[in-house]
């Protein structure tokens, strides 16, 4: 059902914690499954494109206990023994800005899979307001299921390509919260997690949260928030950043950096949350945070960071290069 960490997730998402906000508002994936928050002039301006060009980019279907999951892959054509990144969407599921995410990803040399984790709840398509969608699907994913289908991913990720001792993840909102929880559960290399959600009211599907499971992080994690989140607040961070500190190796080798003028979704080109500069900086640090822990191949280990291959809707070339970010 919902409930207020929804509400307040959605609504810091959003900026519009509507509960009638109809589906006119948001459109249908590449996939087909998802929702994209429709942003108007706002996403011309500032949405970013990625190519394809070099890559093995599209739908696969990956089994998970008997369910066919959709799968946006993206990879370097003709390429093997490659370093993963599972990608875990916002609430809205793998729209474009996700599936570009993935591009980005293996642009840079990684074999990347963003997984509709949705699946078996049913088609948001059926619902006409975000809060049936949300009450009716999201609120229903148990986070066992989630977790399970992740690592179905870096399963079939390992045996086509991937290489099992340099898998990581990232995701943002809905996505970054399990970020945290799939570091503790499975045998990955890092994590970054995206203004993912830290607290919350325990119940039978979410059992746990973020700051509940920080002494058993198998890996870092690299946590990106903003300072003008309204729906995560600076108190539930310095929450998780006391239980880090009294967690074992991966909970202390784990960071948090907030960004004191982005709000929730700064990460969404598609977007009037997205913050270019904090988004951009984020994205080097995550490139470098991988890198760090050992989530990337030895050829590209010893080879300086490669720009996005990044360009904006309305055509202007938008790079991403990994010195420049990290300096700000």
């Amino acid at each position: 059902m919902w409930n207020a960490d929804l509400d307040a997730e959605f609504g810091s998402l959003s900026g519009r914690p509507d509960s009638g906000l109809s589906r006119r508002g948001f459109v249908r994936t590449a996939l087909g499954v998802g929702f994209a928050a429709a942003a108007g002039p706002v996403m011309a301006q500032t949405a970013i494109t990625t190519p394809s060009d070099g890559l093995l980019a599209g739908d696969v279907q990956i089994e998970s206990a008997g369910q066919k999951i959709p799968v946006y892959r993206a990879q370097p054509k003709g390429k093997s023994d490659l370093p993963v990144v599972l990608v875990v969407s916002e609430i809205f599921g793998v729209h474009e800005h996700i599936a570009d995410v993935a591009r980005r990803f293996a642009h840079q040399g990684y074999l990347a899979l963003a997984p509709d984790l949705f699946v078996r709840q049913g088609d948001p398509m059926a619902y006409g307001s975000i809060a049936e969608v949300m009450s009716n699907v999201i609120a229903k994913v148990p986070d066992a299921q989630v977790l399970q289908d992740l690592d179905a991913c870096r399963d079939w990720a390992v045996g086509h390509g991937g290489k099992a001792e340099h898998v990581g993840i990232t995701g943002f909102c809905w996505g970054g919260r399990f970020v945290w929880l799939y570091c503790a559960h499975a045998p990955v290399q890092a994590g970054v997690a995206w203004y993912g959600r830290l607290v919350g009211t325990p119940s039978a599907l979410s059992p746990r949260n973020p700051v509940d499971i920080a002494k058993d992080l198998k890996a870092p994690v690299l946590g990106l928030y903003g300072g003008k989140d309204q729906g995560i607040t600076q108190d539930s961070i310095a929450q998780m950043r006391k239980a880090l500190a009294a967690g074992d190796a991966a909970a202390k080798a784990s960071d948090i950096v907030v960004y004191p003028d982005a709000g929730h979704g700064f990460h969404a080109d598609y977007r009037p949350s997205y913050n270019a500069k904090d988004a951009q900086d984020g994205w080097g640090r995550t490139l470098a945070w991988l890198r760090q822990h050992q989530v990337t191949s030895v050829a590209a280990a010893d080879e300086p960071p490669q720009d996005g291959m990044c360009q904006t809707e309305s055509g202007f070339p938008q790079t991403f290069p990994v010195d420049k970010l990290l300096n700000g």
